[in-house]
């Protein structure tokens, strides 16, 4: 019985920093796109003028 309580708070566990992992990674390529995004529109905006 106790083992199994372990075996469960570890399952949590592992689970919520996998999704804070996934959730991290997601929001910093989004981020860098964004920053990508800007720096291209900068250039294109500069070589039309």
């Amino acid at each position: 019985m106790k083992n199994k309580k372990l075996v469960w708070i570890i399952g949590i566990i592992s689970a919520v920093a996998a999704i804070s992992a996934a959730l991290t990674a997601f929001f910093i390529v989004k981020d860098k796109q964004k920053k990508d995004d800007e720096e291209l529109m900068e250039y294109l905006d500069s070589s039309i003028e």
